[in-house]
C-alpha cells in the first residue's frame, strides 16, 4: 500500500510512494516518531531526474528485504532536494566534510534530535544492507559515541563562517577575477577545469559584461569559444535544441542526459547577449533552439515551467537520444543517413554505449546543404518522437521559473518574438497568483497546486529578477510593483546584519544550522541573485537604499570573487552592471501600438548597468517615465547616467551610441 508520500506534490517523492519502505516526509512528525521508537533517522536525498538516485532506489528502496532492514532500525525520511535546498544545504556541507565529497543521492544517519553522525552518497544494495546493520548495532551498542559524533558535527556547522573580509567588488578585483578564470581554461575544448564539465553561465554573463565594460578581446574569446563548443558537442540536443546538465567528458561529447530548467534558461540567457554582443548567426539559433525547447517541452498546463526531463528513458540513460549508423539509415535511408553520420558524428564504434552515439554538429552543413539539413534534422526528430520518453519532473519551482522569466522577457523583446514574451507573462502570473501566499513565496507547486515549503533566498531574488526583466520588456507597472514588495521581504527577513544574506527567512522552520552559501552553484547563490535585483531595482526607481543593500551584498562576497572567481561569476557580473551603472533609459511613446526604433536600439544595448523602460509618459508606477514628454508628438528616449539625464533624444542612432561602452 502507498507509503505516507502519496499526497506530495513533488515527482520526485511520488516516484517512492508504492516502495516497501515505510517513507515519511521531512517534518517534525518525523523525528518525534524516531524520539518515540528510539532509533536513528536515516534520510535520503535526491532528485527526480537524477540517474543515480534511480540507481539506488531501483536496487534498495525496492527491493523487500532490504526495506525490512531500513522500517525496522530507522524512521525513513525522503527529501527532494530542489523542494528543500535548506535541509539539502545543511546535510551536503555534512556529507562533504564527513567523505570530501558530495552528491545524490544522499545518505544520511541522523539522531532524533536532527544531527548528523554518518554520512555517504549512493550504496549498492549489498554494501547499504551492510551499513545498515553496522549503524543499527552501533546505536544499540554505542550510543554515547554517535551522539557525540552528532554533537560535534553540529558545533562545527555552528561556528561562525568567514570567507574573509568585505571589501568593494571593484574593477581590480574583476580584473584579476578574469585572470584567474584564463589560467584556469580548456583552450582545446573551451569551459574550465577538465571532466565532468559543466556550463559555466554565470562566469560566461560575467565575462560577456566584463568585455562590454572594458573592451576585453579575451573575455569574449573565451565566452565565444565556450558556446560554440558546447553548442556543437554532444551535450546540446542538436534535432530539438535544448542542454542536458552536463558533459562527463571534457570535450562536451557524452553528456548527462537529464535536461535542467535552471541550465536551460541561463544559457538562453548567455547566448543571447553574446549575439547581442556580435551579431554572430549561431548564438542566435542557440537562443531560438533553447527557447523553443522551454516552451515545447517544459511548460506547464497552468504557464509555469516544469523542473527537468529526466536522465533515463525506461530505466536506460540516453535511450531517447543516442543513435547508431544502422539507425539513421533506417529512417534516412541509406544516403542521407551515411551523410548525416558523418556530419553527426555518429560512427560505428560508436561515442556513447553499445557502439550508439551522441549527435554533434561540429560544423555547420555548406550553403548548399542547408535545405537538406532541414529534412535530415525534421525526420529525425520526427522518428526521436516515437520513442520512448524520459519522465518529467513537472513540479514548478518559483526561483528557476523566475530564472525562466528573466531569460524568455529578453528572449522577446530583443527577438521581437511575442511567444517569449507571452510565455514570461504566463510563468509570472503563475507564481503571483498561485506562489505568493500572504505576502511570502512559497517554493513549489504542481498542477496549480502550492506546496507547503517556504520560498528561500533564491526563489525571492531570482523571481523579483525575472520581474523586473518582464517590467522592462512590457512597461507594466504591476511587474515591478510585485518586484519591490519581494525584494522588501528579502531585506526584512534574509539579512545576516553584516551586509550579506542567509539562505533562509528569520522566521523559516529551524534546522541544525542556518543555511548560508556564497558560491554559485549551478544557479547563482542566493546572495548574488538578491545583490542583482536589488541593483536593477534601484536603476529602475532610484532607491538608493536598494543599491546600498546590493553594493553591501557584493562587498561580502569580494572574497569569493578574488580567491574561486569560477564559483562567484553572478556576483561579478552584478558587480559589472554596478561599475558601469546605473544607465537608465526611458523611451516616452506616443501609444502602445508606436513602433519605436528607438526601444530596439536601446535593447541591445550593452552596457552592463541598462535598464531601459517603454511607455506613455507619467504611467502611474513608473518611475522612470515619470516627467518624460514626447519630443514633438515623437519617441523621444532620455538616457540618464547615475541618476543625471541627458538632453532628450529621438535619433536612434545616437540613442544607440549611448548604451554601448565598449572600448
Amino acid at each position: 500500500m502507498p507509503n505516507r508520500l502519496a499526497d506530495s506534490t513533488s515527482p520526485y517523492l511520488l516516484q517512492h510512494k508504492d516502495n516497501p519502505v515505510d517513507w515519511w516526509p521531512w517534518g517534525e512528525a518525523a523525528f518525534a516518531e524516531a524520539r518515540r521508537r528510539d532509533v536513528p533517522v536515516l534520510l535520503s536525498v535526491g532528485y527526480a531526474a537524477c540517474h543515480w538516485c534511480h540507481v539506488m532506489a531501483h536496487e534498495s528502496f525496492e527491493d523487500p528485504d532490504t526495506a525490512a532492514a531500513m522500517n525496522a532500525g530507522f524512521v525513513c525520511v525522503k527529501v527532494d532536494r530542489e523542494e528543500r535546498p535548506d535541509v539539502d544545504a545543511v546535510y551536503m556541507e555534512a556529507t562533504q566534510g564527513m567523505t570530501g565529497h558530495g552528491g545524490w543521492p544522499m545518505t544520511c544517519f541522523l539522531t532524533p534530535a536532527g544531527a548528523p553522525f554518518y554520512c555517504g552518497t549512493y550504496f549498492p544494495r549489498d554494501q547499504f544492507g551492510r551499513l545498515l546493520d553496522a549503524v543499527g548495532t552501533a546505536w544499540r551498542d554505542r550510543r554515547d559515541e554517535l551522539l557525540t559524533a552528532g554533537r560535534q558535527v553540529v558545533e562545527a556547522m555552528s561556528a561562525p563562517r568567514r570567507v574573509g573580509t568585505a571589501r568593494p567588488l571593484d574593477g581590480a578585483v574583476l580584473t584579476a577575477a578574469t585572470g584567474r578564470l584564463g589560467d584556469d581554461y580548456d583552450w582545446d575544448h573551451g569551459g574550465f577545469g577538465d571532466a565532468p564539465k559543466f556550463p559555466p553561465s554565470m562566469v560566461l554573463e560575467f565575462l560577456l559584461r566584463h568585455r562590454a565594460r572594458t573592451g576585453s578581446v579575451d573575455a569574449l574569446r573565451l565566452v565565444e569559444h565556450t558556446c560554440d563548443q558546447m553548442a556543437r558537442g554532444g551535450m546540446y540536443d542538436q534535432l530539438a535544441g535544448g542542454f542536458a546538465r552536463y558533459a562527463v567528458d571534457a570535450g562536451w561529447v557524452v553528456p548527462h542526459f537529464e535536461k535542467m530548467l535552471y541550465d536551460n534558461a541561463l544559457l538562453l540567457r548567455v547566448y543571447l547577449h553574446l549575439w547581442r554582443e556580435t551579431g554572430a548567426p549561431l548564438p542566435r539559433r542557440i537562443a531560438v533552439e533553447t527557447a523553443d525547447f522551454l516552451l515545447r517541452d517544459l511548460r506547464t498546463a497552468e504557464g509555469g515551467f516544469a523542473s527537468a526531463l529526466d536522465a533515463d528513458t525506461a530505466g536506460v540513460e540516453g535511450l531517447t537520444y543516442v543513435w547508431t549508423p544502422a539507425q539513421l539509415a533506417e529512417v534516412l535511408g541509406a544516403e542521407d543517413g551515411a551523410w548525416a553520420a558523418g556530419l553527426l558524428s555518429v560512427t560505428g564504434a560508436g561515442t556513447f554505449e553499445h557502439g550508439s552515439s551522441t549527435l554533434q554538429l561540429r560544423s555547420d552543413p555548406e550553403p548548399s546543404e542547408q535545405d537538406r539539413w532541414r529534412s535530415v534534422r525534421t525526420r529525425l526528430a520526427a522518428a526521436r518522437a516515437g520513442r520512448p520518453q524520459p519522465g518529467r519532473d513537472d513540479k514548478v519551482v518559483a526561483a528557476w521559473n523566475g530564472l525562466a522569466i528573466a531569460a524568455l522577457a529578453e528572449a522577446g523583446a530583443l527577438l521581437a518574438e511575442p511567444s517569449y514574451l507571452d510565455a514570461a507573462v504566463a510563468a509570472a502570473t503563475l507564481l503571483l497568483d498561485v506562489h505568493l501566499v500572504d505576502g511570502r513565496l512559497r517554493r513549489t507547486s504542481r498542477d496549480g497546486r502550492v506546496g507547503a515549503n517556504a520560498g528561500v533566498l533564491e526563489d525571492y531574488a531570482d523571481v523579483a529578477e525575472g520581474l523586473l526583466a518582464l517590467h522592462q520588456a512590457t512597461g507594466a507597472a504591476r511587474w515591478l510593483a510585485a518586484a519591490g514588495d519581494l525584494l522588501d521581504v528579502v531585506l526584512a527577513r534574509f539579512g545576516d546584519g553584516d551586509g550579506g544574506f542567509f539562505d533562509t527567512a528569520d522566521d523559516a522552520e529551524t534546522l541544525v544550522r542556518r543555511p548560508w552559501d556564497v558560491t554559485d552553484g549551478p544557479a547563482p547563490c542566493g546572495p548574488a541573485a538578491a545583490a542583482g535585483a536589488l541593483l536593477s531595482y534601484a536603476a529602475l526607481t532610484g532607491r538608493t537604499g536598494a543599491r546600498a543593500a546590493a553594493e553591501a551584498a557584493l562587498a561580502a562576497l569580494a572574497p569569493v570573487a578574488e580567491r574561486y572567481p569560477r564559483a562567484a561569476g553572478w556576483a561579478c557580473a552584478t558587480a559589472e552592471a554596478a561599475l558601469t551603472g546605473p544607465l537608465q533609459v526611458a523611451i516616452a511613446l506616443p501609444g502602445p501600438d508606436a513602433a519605436a526604433e528607438l526601444t530596439r536600439v536601446a535593447r541591445l544595448g550593452t552596457s552592463p548597468g541598462l535598464v531601459v523602460v517603454a511607455g506613455a509618459p507619467d504611467t502611474p508606477g513608473v518611475p522612470l517615465l515619470a516627467d518624460r514628454p514626447l519630443t514633438g508628438g515623437a519617441p523621444t528616449a532620455y538616457v540618464c547616467r547615475g541618476f543625471v539625464c541627458d538632453l532628450p533624444r529621438t535619433d536612434p542612432a545616437a540613442v544607440a551610441a549611448a548604451v554601448r561602452v565598449t572600448a
